[in-house]
């Protein structure tokens, strides 16, 4: 096996070194807020050498992209329950228990401080926007080739997601299931 197909194998010690600063990064986030650690911090609480991470993701905000993105994909997985209103509510309410979760606020101010953060920070902010965005529309094109009628992915982003994180940012109650699904209902 060559070295390249060693380092692009899933699994191993690289999966091992990515899931130990992955949660290095969210525990700093946790314990002192973004932008209060560095890359040497993240490398000694993982265990690893600095290089390691810069070798890997290059700068903090890249690995913090990568953390939140990580999150988001692993979290929300796409349901498919055979029709777009069931798709929807059950997407809703993955994406209210992510962002209530132990992590959830974290990562939401998290993609927040990337975002005003320069160049990288905008990056950081638009990966996260259309990773959101490419989830969603996967989501409406399968409804639309049931031959169901969907709203575009900005609608679902403005009208679903978007009243979820206020709330979550500005500590406005709970999302409960109500809530959640009166939501999408409103949209739909």
């Amino acid at each position: 096996m060559s070295e390249q197909q060693r380092a692009r194998r899933p699994g191993g010690r690289s999966a091992r070194v990515g899931a130990e600063v992955h949660r290095a990064v969210t525990e700093l986030i946790s314990e002192r807020g973004y932008g209060n650690f560095t890359v040497g911090e993240v490398a000694a609480r993982a265990g690893v050498a600095d290089s390691s991470i810069y070798r890997r993701w290059g700068s903090l905000e890249t690995l913090l992209t990568d953390v939140a993105l990580t999150r988001l994909n692993t979290q929300s997985p796409m349901p498919d329950t055979g029709t777009l209103a069931g798709d929807l509510r059950t997407y809703a309410a993955q994406v209210a228990r992510e962002i209530t979760g132990p992590d959830g606020l974290l990562l939401v101010r998290l993609a927040v401080a990337l975002s005003s953060d320069g160049q990288q920070g905008l990056r950081a902010r638009d990966d996260f926007r259309a990773e959101r965005t490419r989830q969603l529309q996967a989501m409406l094109d399968r409804a639309r080739e049931r031959g169901e009628r969907a709203p575009d992915a900005l609608d679902v982003l403005d009208h679903v997601l978007a009243p979820m994180y206020i709330r979550v940012l500005f500590g406005m109650g709970p999302l409960a299931p109500d809530y959640v699904d009166g939501l999408v209902d409103r949209l739909l």
